[in-house]
């Protein structure tokens, strides 16, 4: 019986994890989600359109995990967004790579599960490519530089007395109130000043695709962190230990690719080993695939798709190899940072979020220009 009941939550959660990946990837292939066109559009045309979802899914996740917080149902403040040690250096230079890498591969680790879902065998090597230099990152050389040369260069909240690194704490602190005061304010003033910059335009206000669909995506992030947080977050019968099932952190999480890749090249590469599962990252990435897919199919939009030429190819494992490496040290892309670490009002995640943003700007900008000068 705690045998059965233990396999039980497990599969709640990797079941949860594909449902929650597939309708992610349902929305992001309909409406065309994407950070980094997001980024490309204001660059190249000043069109904020797509930002303007991202902004308002933002503002949605960081809303509904507060309200989760605040009423108990999970606890934040153990995910590894809110660890007390704020890796300065690494989410600065994580983010940055990430940044530059989802730019050369034409969209971050999200937009490439989406496109393999349409049809591209050009996103199929990125992804390989990323989740080898991710794993590399995780527990290979390139763990080793991490750990050596950039998180030791870190802010710990823990010596001042804080038990987490939440602005909602560093706002409690600032100004003497208590703890679930300053939570719910400054994630309804975050959460209100996103919502309204993005609801500000009248043609995105027109668009009920792009509106609905930024809700809808927040309202998954959320449904994560219920779905490892509360649903999957109970007593191991056999260990008699409070443990999150069918996670790789061994802790809650919600929506995120960069590991999730890594662990899926992983779990087929070593798929006779017991002591490996299906967890909710695997399952999500492989939900959004088949999410994509379908929708891809019933639009008649499925086309398979290649590389264009051998620079292409050249550009694009470039890109998958400094994503992987920088999703890692940043703790996360544009989605397991720009959406579900924010959405925990980590102070990293913003960090991370603005390192990311500036690294892809400066190289779409110098893109741009080397173009212009070829010309």
């Amino acid at each position: 019986m705690a045998a059965e009941t233990v396999t039980n939550l497990a599969s709640t959660v990797v079941w949860g994890g594909a449902a929650l990946g597939f309708v992610f990837g349902a929305i992001a292939q309909r409406t065309n989600f994407c950070t980094m066109g997001a980024i490309s559009d204001i660059v190249n045309m000043g069109h904020w359109g797509r930002m303007r979802m991202w902004m308002l899914a933002m503002a949605v996740a960081i809303a509904g995990s507060t309200a989760l917080s605040y009423a108990g149902l999970v606890d934040l403040s153990a995910s590894i967004y809110q660890r007390p040690t704020l890796n300065v250096l690494s989410l600065v230079v994580g983010g940055f790579l990430f940044g530059v890498g989802m730019s050369l591969a034409g969209g971050c680790a999200n937009k490439n599960l989406v496109r393999l879902g349409g049809g591209s065998l050009r996103s199929l090597v990125v992804l390989v490519f990323l989740g080898l230099s991710a794993y590399v990152s995780l527990k290979g050389l390139f763990a080793q530089w991490r750990a050596s040369f950039l998180d030791p260069i870190s802010f710990n909240f823990g010596a001042w007395g804080w038990k987490d690194q939440s602005l909602a704490t560093a706002v409690a602190r600032a100004s003497g109130s208590d703890a679930k005061t300053a939570l719910a304010l400054t994630a309804g003033v975050l959460a209100f000043g996103l919502a309204a910059f993005a609801f500000r335009d009248k043609r995105f206000r027109a668009n009920p695709l792009q509106w609905l669909g930024g809700v809808c995506l927040g309202c998954l992030v959320v449904a994560g962190w219920y779905l490892t947080g509360n649903l999957g977050h109970g007593e191991n019968e056999q260990t008699l230990e409070t443990v999150y099932f069918a996670t790789n952190t061994r802790t809650l999480e919600s929506i995120s690719f960069v590991a999730p890749v890594a662990y899926t090249i992983e779990l087929l590469m070593l798929w006779t080993d017991k002591l490996l599962q299906i967890s909710f990252g695997v399952a999500t990435a492989l939900g959004v695939v088949a999410g994509s897919a379908v929708v891809a199919m019933v639009t008649r939009s499925f086309r398979w798709e290649g590389f264009a030429s051998l620079a292409d190819l050249r550009m694009q494992l470039v890109g998958a190899v400094l994503m992987g490496f920088g999703g890692v040290t940043a703790l996360g892309c544009t989605v397991g940072q720009g959406l579900t670490g924010v959405s925990t009002l980590a102070l990293g995640s913003f960090v991370a979020l603005a390192s990311i943003l500036i690294g892809c700007a400066v190289t779409l900008k110098g893109m741009i220009w080397y173009a212009e000068r070829e010309d």
